[in-house]
């Protein structure tokens, strides 16, 4: 089902784009939450009309999402976990435990947003991306200690 988004979703486009999306996702999630409208003709014209104000929101959370990202380069999460004597961690560090130093440092950050590949179970340094936007991915710093 072809749909014109009325705000940006991570997964499918910015703002105004057309997508196509599978016809229960559409029907179940996009069009009840008014995230999205049908591709008409009637639509598109709205979309013309409102093509100067969709480019300022844009502009807004673009320039937003490059606010947030300088202040998120650099960051250090230091975090304790207990280890063995190899040097392996009993437990592991998750995207959720990232996500709570963040808020604690003031960073409000959601789980999706931070590109953990698989959870860290040694001790060191690790270099983690957290994408704010598309295309806009600072890295913080997560430094794991053991207690």
């Amino acid at each position: 089902m072809r749909l014109i988004l009325k705000e940006t979703i991570e997964s499918l486009g910015l703002v105004g784009s057309i997508v196509n999306v599978s016809d229960g996702y559409a029907r179940n999630y996009l069009l009840p939450q008014k995230k999205a409208v049908l591709n008409t003709p009637q639509n598109l014209k709205m979309l013309e009309r409102e093509k100067a104000k969709l480019e300022v929101q844009i502009a807004k959370e673009k320039g937003l999402a490059e606010e947030i990202a300088g202040k998120l380069e650099g960051v250090v999460c230091k975090m304790t976990a207990k280890v063995s004597e190899e040097d392996r961690l009993y437990g592991s560090i998750t995207v959720r435990d990232i996500v709570d130093s963040l808020a604690a440092q003031g960073f409000t950050v959601e789980k999706s947003m931070i590109l953990l590949a698989e959870p860290i179970k040694t001790l060191g340094t690790f270099t983690v991306p957290v994408r704010v936007y598309k295309g806009i991915k600072p890295n913080i710093k997560v430094e794991v200690v053991p207690e």
